[in-house]
């Protein structure tokens, strides 16, 4: 069966083990954040619990392309293809996680990232809920801060799923049952990761990632469905009139402001023997593509469809794979690109800057595309300028008390009207030049 574990030796390769004993305290963040952009890291010794912890296991889009049976060519493909394809997974009496079971979460390796948090993170949970309209689950991310050895906030963004289940169980006077898995293949964490549509069981679409192969077990107290194989399940209820001040780093890498938040309140802690805890330290690679990937799967998708001409979009680094989007396309008329700019924004909408380049710049390479706006964009023709409309909850530079933004689209691309030859970037016969970045003093 698909578990963490077989994915863990599928990259043994590009995975660094570490055997000496590694502190929770900022040590394992210290590690994890020089090993970003290369390999998973396995820690064999943290904390006194006996647990093993991994790090950056989909840090690269190399591995994340073998959490979801693909290449790095067609990620977006495979996603959109399990996302229309989601199918339920089947269900077994039997699961890996009832192997251990306590009261007691402080036995967790948790990990404390940053300097000024108020404390150490659980930033791989994955909590799932039932939807009080359809009746089915859902999945989705949130990550947890203890605040004593059963009790932890819980970082809910408003209006979001996880919320809205949140928000039935208050009117009705109850606390919401859930069920948390910590350590799953990462097929279930980028199916948790993404923002299916309202009433959709997320892990329907782990179960096509993983090409029908994921079982679900019940779990015994809060009666919810979760990866069978997982290794850590807690139990128990996100409590209806109790909240935890709290902040946190974002994908940014910014501190968040403080949040009164949900604290949930463990019933039951089971746990695989020998279990490996899954840390993803916030705002590296990790976060962004967990995050970003579905989404910019999602955007070249929508994109291809209204313009059949788009040859790929990219989330760019530099916007923390969230904020900031370019788009390379063959265009038709000199207008098109504001019809993409707009598009794109709709599309994400924590889109704050949207860059159009022609086929022949790299929308990967920052150089590159700086290099269109250099010589193919106009400030007073080619920019658009959208004011006062809803963004990202995540920008500090954003009214954060309204949620309102400005943003910015740019059309980088080649004036149709001009004469193409003053365009051309020179070639070197004999050299291989296939990205357009240009050379630096």
């Amino acid at each position: 069966m698909p578990d963490l574990r077989e994915y863990i030796s599928s990259v043994s390769q590009d995975t660094t083990s570490i055997t000496r004993h590694v502190s929770t305290v900022h040590e394992v963040a210290a590690i994890t954040a020089q090993a970003d952009g290369s390999g998973a890291v396995l820690f064999e010794n943290v904390g006194d619990g006996g647990f093993r912890l991994v790090s950056n296991l989909v840090g690269s889009r190399s591995r994340f392309a073998v959490a979801v049976g693909a290449d790095e060519r067609n990620i977006h493909e495979r996603m959109i293809s399990c996302i229309n394809g989601a199918r339920p997974p089947q269900t077994v009496k039997q699961a890996k996680f009832m192997e251990n079971t306590t009261d007691d979460a402080s036995i967790l390796p948790i990990v404390y990232h940053f300097e000024k948090e108020p404390g150490p993170f659980i930033t791989s949970s994955i909590i799932h809920a039932q939807n009080p309209e359809s009746g089915r689950q859902n999945s989705s991310f949130h990550r947890m801060m203890p605040i004593s050895k059963n009790r932890f906030s819980v970082r809910m963004v408003e209006g979001r799923h996880l919320h809205r289940c949140f928000v039935d169980a208050q009117e009705h006077g109850e606390d919401l049952s859930v069920a948390i898995t910590v350590g799953v293949h990462p097929a279930i964490s980028i199916a948790g990761a993404y923002q299916a549509e309202w009433g959709h069981d997320e892990m329907h679409i782990a179960n096509s990632i993983l090409n029908g192969d994921l079982t679900l077990a019940r779990s015994p107290h809060s009666k919810m469905l979760v990866p069978s194989e997982a290794e850590i399940v807690m139990e128990g209820k996100v409590l209806q009139d109790v909240t935890h001040t709290e902040w946190m780093v974002e994908m940014l890498q910014t501190y968040d402001h403080k949040r009164d938040q949900p604290v949930f309140e463990l019933e039951a802690l089971h746990f695989r023997d020998d279990p490996i805890f899954h840390d993803i330290l916030p705002g590296y690679l990790e976060h962004r593509l967990l995050m970003g990937m579905p989404i910019e799967s999602k955007i070249n998708h929508e994109m291809k469809l209204a313009f059949p001409k788009t040859r790929q979009v990219t989330m760019t680094r530099g916007g923390c794979g969230w904020l900031h989007a370019v788009v390379q396309a063959e265009k038709t008329t000199d207008t098109e690109p504001r019809d993409m700019i707009m598009a794109a924004f709709k599309s994400h909408r924590s889109l704050k800057q949207v860059t159009i380049v022609d086929t022949d710049i790299d929308p990967n390479s920052a150089e590159s595309v700086e290099y269109a706006m250099a010589t193919r964009f106009q400030a007073d023709q080619d920019l658009t300028i959208i004011r006062n409309v809803r963004g990202s909850s995540l920008d500090p530079s954003s009214d954060q008390e309204n949620l309102r933004t400005a943003k910015m689209g740019i059309d980088a691309t080649r004036s149709l009207s001009k004469n193409p030859e003053g365009f051309e970037i020179a070639k070197i016969p004999g050299y291989d030049q296939d990205d357009t970045s240009q050379p630096t003093a």
